[in-house]
């Protein structure tokens, strides 16, 4: 049984994912997990208790959750390919460092417009909310900028498992339409930049049932019920 990555859409961080596992060569198939719905249903809670996207199930039965545990997963799996690094180097610290400021500060600071678009709330509310989250979106914005000091990537010479990572949370600005990037110049670049990864556009055209063209290992497919069967078997 090859992987299969539970993704979520529209607009899920595991679209990170997907661009890491195009990148690594490493044999998977995919597994398309509608949010709110499906990911809070009881087949998917089965998959991951905690009800978010993405999941990992692997060939040997075991599931792993939450981006940064799988990002690591694939980049240990990959190592000398320049996205993931041997654990205790100081490539892997930074990795490791920016990816944890990703998964944290970058991804949090959208929390507030992603409650207020899904939620049933009051005016003063959203407003509320609406304010909140874009004064976070801003400032994790000058972070990042200031982070990146100028450089052409996030950690070492060319895109890592970090620029997977970040493309798919970068993307929210452009749904909740919060800050013009072309402010940040480093940044922007870098986004503009992960546009032209054939794994990006790739990971786009998945997401919206569009023709794909695999540079990678993807297998194809599977429906929530058939990933659901394959973990009773590996059980």
């Amino acid at each position: 049984m090859s992987p299969i990555l539970f993704y979520g859409v529209p607009e899920g961080c595991s679209f990170g994912s997907i661009v890491a596992l195009e990148w690594s060569g490493l044999p998977y198939r995919l597994c398309r997990v509608e949010m709110p719905e499906m990911v809070s249903g009881d087949d998917y809670l089965r998959i991951n208790p905690v009800g978010e996207t993405p999941s990992l199930l692997l060939d040997d039965g075991r599931v792993i959750s939450e981006s940064m545990a799988i990002l690591q997963h694939i980049g240990a799996r990959t190592i000398g390919s320049g996205r993931g690094f041997v654990q205790g180097s100081e490539d892997f610290d930074r990795l490791n460092q920016m990816l944890a400021f990703l998964n944290t500060t970058f991804f949090k600071a959208f929390g507030p417009l992603w409650y207020a678009f899904e939620h049933a709330l009051e005016p003063h509310e959203k407003q509320t909310l609406a304010a909140y989250g874009i004064a976070a979106v801003e400032k994790a914005h000058y972070t990042l900028e200031r982070l990146l000091d100028s450089r052409e990537w996030l950690v070492g010479n060319g895109p890592s498992l970090a620029e997977a990572y970040f493309v798919g949370i970068a993307r929210w600005n452009d749904f909740h339409k919060v800050v013009d990037r072309s402010q940040f110049p480093s940044l922007h670049r870098l986004y503009e930049r992960m546009q032209q990864q054939p794994a990006v556009r790739f990971a786009h055209a998945i997401e919206h049932r569009q023709e794909a063209k695999s540079s990678g290992a993807f297998l194809g497919e599977v429906a929530l019920t058939e990933a659901i069967g394959l973990l009773k078997q590996a059980a």
